[in-house]
């Protein structure tokens, strides 16, 4: 019997295979450094063959590919200035296939297969994390939280942020109905349980946040594109003022004191200033990607000690920026943020149109939660990760050409 090709690639046609895709690389990303290099071959290979088997689909409609895989290339590159250079090597070439498996999703997988396979995923992983998780104590604000089956709170609450936000996408976006309700509605009770108990604050925020800016963008569509652009417009310009007054007010210590943090954010801002300092000693080009934190390396070890790091692994700046000027210097860091104002203005540009495309809905709100997240976390600048997965599936989709012809045969 032939199985049709079909039933791998195209977004119409794939729902099975793409959901379970979806899933189980949700699980790999959780998860991977708990069970070795098996999953990262297994995450490999549901996506890296789908282009040999129908290569027309992949080759067309890419001339947005330049500016997406830019700061990868770049990551890369810095293996010939890196102060370890093996280590940026190895750690470059996984981000970059890590970009080619987002980008093949973002071809392959339709909005609908992403939200239903990420909310089935997102499922696993806060189970797993349930049945075999526990709590860890922080010595730097002095408290228990739950991690699950993570090194870090705020990894979990990221994957049950997202859940939050999938059940969300499910429920009013795509207007899920049967079923599928009952499993959004599931999941998103099960995220929120998650969220609560990983007392995660970068996570609460954000997640509301995103949550309101797209009922905010939903409302918009309402209108025809001039008012809804200018309604836009208007609306950014006020949420603008009326953040910078509350901050004047002391908003900003209040969210502090509701989540029981202190004026350093619980040591963040110290490690801030002690990036800041490593970035000027190689401004322009970096110490070299994933070149800072490499055991023996003096700063590294000091700072591994003073925050309890006993695993001397796993720990970074708690800032996408300062991170990124640290390892890649000035010029990774303008080829980052070229990315990331691409990726929301790309989709923003769509739902202000007038086009219906479930997709800029759907990566519009993840795009804002990941930006968010990006002043306090390193979600998007690590291979196998959820962060950068989506970041560049909504990279792949913004500026997607072939979405705009009509599709080619698909051979069976």
């Amino acid at each position: 019997m032939k199985i049709p090709v079909a039933l791998f690639v195209n977004p119409e046609r794939n729902f099975a295979y793409g959901s379970f895709a979806v899933a189980v690389s949700l699980f790999v990303f959780a998860y991977s450094t708990r069970f070795g290099q098996v999953p990262i071959l297994v995450y490999y290979a549901l996506w890296l063959p789908l282009p040999f088997i129908d290569p027309q689909r992949y080759l067309r409609g890419n001339a947005h590919l330049p500016w997406i895989v830019a700061f990868g290339v770049f990551a890369l590159l810095s293996a010939f200035w890196s102060a370890a250079p093996s280590a940026t090597a190895r750690a470059g070439v996984q981000y970059l296939t890590h970009i080619a498996c987002a980008l093949i999703a973002a071809r392959s997988v339709s909005p609908r297969t992403l939200t239903l396979g990420g909310l089935a995923g997102v499922a696993l992983v806060l189970a797993y994390s349930l049945a075999f998780g526990g709590f860890h104590y922080d010595p730097i604000d002095g408290t228990y939280s739950f991690v699950g089956a993570f090194s870090s709170k705020n990894q979990l609450g990221f994957f049950a942020s997202l859940g939050i936000y999938l059940a969300f996408a499910a429920l009013l976006l795509l207007r899920e109905r049967g079923l599928t309700v009952v499993m959004a509605l599931f999941v998103g009770a099960l995220s929120g349980y998650c969220l609560l108990a990983s007392q995660s604050a970068t996570s609460i925020i954000t997640v509301t946040i995103a949550l309101a800016a797209s009922l905010a963008m939903n409302t918009l569509q309402l209108f025809a594109p001039i008012p809804r652009k200018l309604l836009f417009i208007a609306g950014t310009a006020l949420a603008l003022l009326g953040l910078f007054a509350a901050l004047q007010l002391g908003a900003f210590d209040a969210v502090l004191s509701i989540f029981g943090k202190d004026a350093t954010l619980t040591g963040r801002t110290y490690l801030w200033s002690e990036g800041m300092a490593a970035a000027r000693e190689h401004p322009l080009l970096g110490i070299g990607y994933q070149a800072y934190w490499v055991h023996g390396f003096p700063d590294a070890e000091r700072l591994w000690e003073e925050f309890y790091i006993t695993a001397r692994t796993g720990f970074h700046f708690h800032n996408t920026y300062i991170e990124t000027l640290v390892e890649v210097g000035a010029i990774g860091l303008v080829l980052l943020v070229i990315l990331l104002i691409g990726i929301i203005a790309g989709h923003t540009s769509k739902l202000l149109g007038n086009r219906h495309d479930p997709a800029a809905w759907l990566m519009f709100g993840l795009s804002v939660m990941l930006l968010l997240r990006s002043l306090s976390e390193v979600d998007v600048i690590t291979p196998y990760v959820v962060g950068s997965f989506l970041l560049y599936y909504a990279a792949g989709t913004a500026f997607d050409l072939s979405r705009r012809t009509a599709q080619s045969p698909i051979p069976s």
